[in-house]
């Protein structure tokens, strides 16, 4: 209830002002982050800074979204309603420059105290480079005789992969040679086919045809027959 007597009094523009200011405050201390090269304890110092200023930014934000409720004036209401949307966009950019500063903060810590405990760079280098001059002789012939073997036994690879290739390509060349034979005879067996359906169709209308002559056979069969009985009862009659 206090909240909601307090929000109305607010001014939005000011409330507006405070969310930028914080949200560079924000930026502020990342950029802190990003030149810190001391130590971890100076980078949780900036961090716990940060998470304060993120904390009164939130809530900034959430004080901003509250006057969208309140205000009645529908141009003031659409202007603080999109102003909320773009800081909550702006501060999940923020949050992910938290991260890559701190990430980019630990690595040169890291690498500062190595430098401290083991020296510079260059110097691990040259020692590095001097271990290997000073490395055995013998060991160095056996590594030779070990990668002249190797690629030997890679050139015997090489060759065989070659030699399997190539019957590869006599199996693909019959292969490819068969299919065309396949394909002749598939054409021939179609055109075969296609003359076959001819000749059944030539079939099933002479069928139909002989059909045709044999009911009318009977029918003329069976009139004449009729013809003959009826002329014999009636020449009975007389």
């Amino acid at each position: 209830m206090k909240l909601a007597e307090e929000t109305p009094e607010i001014n939005p523009e000011e409330a507006k002002a405070t969310v930028v200011k914080l949200s560079l405050d924000c930026k502020r201390v990342i950029q802190d982050i990003w030149e810190c090269k001391d130590s971890v304890i100076a980078l949780n110092d900036l961090n716990k800074v940060y998470r304060e200023r993120m904390k009164e930014l939130q809530n900034s934000i959430n004080l901003v979204e509250n006057l969208y409720n309140e205000v009645d004036e529908e141009s003031t209401r659409l202007d603080l309603k999109l102003f909320a949307e773009s800081q909550l966009k702006q501060l999940e950019h923020t949050q992910t420059s938290l991260r890559k500063a701190n990430l980019s903060c630990k690595l040169a810590i890291d690498n500062r105290e190595k430098d401290m405990l083991l020296g510079s760079r260059e110097v691990r280098a040259e020692q590095i480079r001097e271990r290997r001059r000073k490395a055995n002789k013998d060991q160095m012939s056996k590594a030779a005789a070990e990668v002249t073997e190797n690629l030997l036994s890679i050139s015997k690879m090489i060759e065989g992969t070659v030699k399997e290739s190539s019957n590869a390509l006599g199996a693909i060349e019959k292969s490819s040679t068969t299919i065309k034979h396949t394909n002749k005879e598939l054409k021939d067996q179609g055109g075969l086919i296609q003359t076959s359906h001819r000749l059944l169709t030539k079939l099933n209308r002479r069928e139909c045809t002989d059909k045709i002559l044999i009911i009318f056979a009977l029918i003329l069969f069976f009139g004449v027959v009729l013809y003959i009985i009826r002329r014999r009862i009636f020449g009975m009659e007389k």
